[in-house]
């Protein structure tokens, strides 16, 4: 997200202020009325962060749900962060890691083979060192041996996005990165995370792809592992859909939501019914909406991807989101969370959401 003056953050804060009313801003859940009832609250505000927060990834907990994690990004460029929540949105200060310099975008993937033992990771880019970072989960302990290199001899660099594609056949993990700027063609890295032999994690670089408008910058990236495809944001462009697979080749497979957003296109998430239906979010950021699309798109048949709905949030130019379908302690039929522009992640109930737009929820 671009940077604005002073005098136009004081009137965003100004703007959150007013709607979020009585909201309690400690990690606590709210039960007031909205001031706009058009707009849905969160039932939880995190905690602050430090200085400047940007995207949200959910950890489900396979032994006790109750314990589930969101990891958020802190993007100060100094003293940046991974900041680790319980689902009542308190910081975790003893798993939140902080000193990263300026830490992005957030992803997690499920099982990767490391020392013959199956773990989970935590992903995120790191913007001003040029490398992504690996952390396993819970404990969010490195496991990088300090980081991973990416857009290694490239003009440009600076990674911003990042989705991770957990391939199902062999479950082979796979890293998709964008960077703040880059080409027309061949935007995007695709690294293969894997033991290095060494108690660590390496990523070999598989593929270059994706086209860039040259609009704006490409940021928000989403993997759909069951359907084997990954979104991204080309931002004042549209939403490209490529193959997640690098074996499956680098055409495009759509591109689509033209016209739908006020200005950038952002943080995308992905609602999942079953193996193959559901809905795709995407932050209309300058409109402080959601704009809602059907999952089920195949091949390039563009008519599959027009807008179903648009949700107006108390969110505040919300650069990241994400969403599960999994039934969480307070939060029946799944849970979405948003970035806000008040260094915080707000909680809502994808019931919530469902029920006054008309969409499904996962039974």
């Amino acid at each position: 997200m671009a940077k604005y003056s002073v005098a136009y953050h004081f009137l965003i804060s100004l703007m959150g202020a007013s709607l979020c009313g009585s909201c309690n801003n400690a990690g606590k859940t709210s039960g007031s009325k909205a001031a706009d009832q058009h707009l849905i609250r969160p039932v939880v505000i995190t905690d602050t962060t430090l200085s400047d927060t940007d995207d949200p990834a959910i950890w489900i907990n396979p032994v006790n749900k109750d314990s589930s994690l969101i990891i958020g990004t802190d993007k100060d460029p100094v003293n940046g962060g991974l900041y680790v929540f319980d689902l009542n949105g308190r910081i975790d200060r003893q798993r939140t890691v902080t000193g990263l310099k300026r830490p992005n975008n957030v992803d997690i993937a499920y099982g990767l083979t490391l020392n013959q033992k199956k773990v989970d990771i935590a992903v995120t880019t790191e913007r001003n060192e040029n490398r992504i970072r690996v952390f396993a989960l819970p404990d969010m302990q490195p496991v990088d041996g300090g980081g991973i290199e990416v857009f290694k001899d490239e003009k440009h660099r600076q990674p911003m996005g990042i989705g991770l594609y957990t391939r199902p056949s062999d479950h082979a993990i796979f890293a998709i990165v964008s960077r703040k700027s880059g080409p027309r063609k061949e935007y995007l890295e695709e690294y293969l995370l894997q033991d290095n032999g060494r108690g660590q994690i390496s990523g070999k670089l598989v593929r270059k792809f994706g086209s860039f408008s040259g609009k704006r910058e490409i940021e928000a990236i989403a993997v759909d592992n069951e359907m084997g495809y990954v979104y991204y944001c080309d931002e004042q462009a549209g939403i490209r859909k490529y193959y997640a697979d690098p074996e499956k080749g680098d055409q495009e497979l759509a591109i689509f939501g033209q016209g739908d957003f006020k200005a950038d296109n952002e943080g995308i998430s992905i609602y999942k019914l079953t193996d193959s239906s559901g809905y795709i979010i995407v932050s209309d950021q300058f409109a402080n909406r959601f704009n809602v699309y059907s999952r089920t798109g195949t091949g390039i048949d563009h008519d599959k991807y027009k807008k179903i709905t648009s949700i107006p949030l108390q969110s505040v130019l919300s650069d990241g989101s994400e969403v599960t379908s999994t039934s969480l302690p307070g939060f029946p039929h799944g849970l979405f969370v948003a970035m806000s522009d008040d260094k915080t992640f707000q909680f809502y109930r994808w019931q919530d959401i469902a029920t006054r737009y008309g969409l499904k929820v996962k039974e």
